[in-house]
């Protein structure tokens, strides 16, 4: 699967995003993370299933076409379609979303997310203010992590409807401004609750972390 992430954002947008990141926290004690990865998962087994599905569909029409209809000569055939198919499937992201179910990829995202945040180290900042804003590109979802110190005044429904409008802004191909705008809103929350103090370091470094 090509990676997806060169594509979504050039190096003039990386720097765009840097920058806004850099001017919100100004704004305040939080830290703000952005993480874009072209897939939370492998998801190895809609390769097979893909495969399967598809070889055994060109397997038979190979054997009817042929005339070769014996079972030995379909299991030949079966076997060099999967092969084929599989690869095919595995190298593109296109027909790989089709043999995996939204609750699948909901799971994997949330997932990768969760482990990002801790490997990252965005818990580990003074005032557990940290927010994450994770895109997960194949799976075309977004999930936002804030650290308990903000999570234990703002509700989830708001990191969601964050999320929802980065989604919305990748969808018309703004996802630069999408990205933009989402960051300004986290930096106004977190301006509301843990406003910069006589320091104010840079717990975190402001660039958009890249992953696969």
């Amino acid at each position: 699967m090509k990676d997806l992430v060169n594509k979504f954002l050039s190096e003039n947008d990386k720097s765009a995003i840097k920058a806004r990141v850099r001017a919100a926290e100004k704004r305040t004690a939080g830290e703000i993370v952005v993480m874009v990865v072209s897939s939370s998962h492998h998801y190895p087994l809609a390769n097979i299933l893909g495969g399967i599905l598809c070889a055994v569909v060109f397997g038979i029409a190979i054997a009817l076409i042929s005339g070769l209809e014996t079972m030995w000569h379909f299991l030949g055939f079966f076997a060099l379609s999967f092969v084929l198919c599989n690869e095919i499937i595995r190298r593109s992201f296109f027909l790989k979303r089709l043999f995996v179910t939204d609750s699948d990829m909901k799971e994997e995202v949330e997932e990768a997310a969760i482990g990002s945040f801790y490997k990252k180290e965005i818990y580990n900042t003074r005032d557990h203010a940290g927010i994450l804003i994770y895109i997960s590109l194949f799976e075309r979802r977004v999930w936002i992590l804030g650290d308990k110190g903000i999570n234990a005044k703002i509700d989830p429904v708001v990191w969601r409807g964050i999320a929802d409008s980065i989604v919305a802004g990748i969808k018309d191909k703004k996802q630069v401004s999408a990205i933009c705008d989402a960051i300004d809103r986290c930096g106004d929350i977190l301006e509301q609750h843990f406003p910069p103090g006589p320091e104010n370091p840079d717990e975190l470094d402001d660039a958009v972390i890249i992953g696969h």
